[in-house]
């Protein structure tokens, strides 16, 4: 028989590092690019969580902290009920440009869109970029890149009449960037480029970096928004780190522009809880969202 192993040594295996290992529990998953994306050099380290032992926990729980992703994808959750709505949510994770809160603002947001008969699509764009001069560049080629994928067919079964983005934080940047841009930030590479770039309408929640240091009444120079931008959600707290006038001045603008939008600034709950419950006002944006989809008719009654 083999000898029995001692505590030390068990205690040996469980502190080595485990692969990392993304969640594999989507229906599918499909690379955004048919090859090597825009403007980019592979990684000199491979993806993994980098949220060690000590990392922050969220409404009680652990984080996945992805890091060091060369290789965007798309991770695919069909709306589960038999009375599922046309509609396509694209979820784009948090992390400030240096990861990806993975399942807090990704994997977890998919799964309940799916029981409220959506499907949802976690993109897991490139980062760390935040190095960048332009840190937001990757992620918003990743997303439109996107968009353009599931509006053409580009996922199997999967024909949507709308196509929304939703993003956190970071990726509350980047959606409100490829919501209002006004041009395709990479060259086309296939017949999937043809098509319409511009989501039919963004959540953002907690959104970063939308407004002008030293002056947040006013958009950063190159958010635009026009009577053709389209319809937004916001949920923000009013004692988050990042500014909640992201959210307030770009819901204004688009009041301004006569455009659909539907703003929600809570007095408190902080940054980054994802759809988690952490007995704070925040925790009711999930169901506004929900009633505010439903409104708008991209969700079933």
């Amino acid at each position: 028989m083999p000898a029995k192993l001692s505590i030390a040594m068990v205690a040996f295996f469980l502190s080595l590092p485990m692969a990392w290992s993304a969640e594999n529990d989507a229906d599918v998953v499909i690379p955004i690019w048919p090859e090597s994306p825009p403007d980019w050099k592979t990684l000199d380290q491979a993806e993994k969580d980098t949220s060690g032992p000590d990392g922050q926990l969220v409404g009680g729980r652990s984080v996945i902290r992805l890091g060091f992703v060369s290789t965007p994808e798309l991770h695919v959750y069909r709306a589960q009920p038999s009375a599922a709505s046309d509609t396509v949510v694209l979820i784009n994770p948090g992390g400030g440009y240096s990861i990806l809160a993975w399942d807090l603002e990704g994997t977890e947001i998919a799964k309940w869109f799916q029981k409220l008969g959506v499907t949802a699509v976690v993109v897991k764009y490139r980062v760390p970029t935040r190095q960048l001069e332009q840190a937001w560049r990757p992620a918003v080629q990743d997303i439109q890149r996107s968009i353009a994928l599931v509006r053409s067919g580009g996922i199997p079964g999967v024909d949507p009449k709308q196509v929304g983005v939703l993003g956190f934080s970071a990726g509350g940047n980047a959606s409100a960037r490829a919501a209002l841009a006004s041009q395709r930030y990479y060259e086309p590479v296939d017949v999937h480029d043809k098509s319409e770039l511009q989501p039919d309408f963004a959540i953002l929640v907690y959104p970063a970096w939308l407004v002008r240091d030293g002056d947040s009444n006013q958009l950063i120079e190159d958010l635009k928004v026009t009577a053709d931008s389209p319809p937004m959600f916001f949920a923000h707290a009013q004692d988050d780190r990042v500014n909640c006038m992201s959210s307030v001045t770009l819901f204004s603008k688009l009041k301004q522009a006569r455009v659909s939008a539907s703003l929600h600034v809570f007095a408190r709950g902080g940054h980054g809880y994802g759809a988690r419950t952490t007995d704070a006002p925040t925790d009711a944006w999930p169901k506004l969202c929900e009633n505010w989809m439903r409104s708008q008719g991209w969700m079933a009654q």
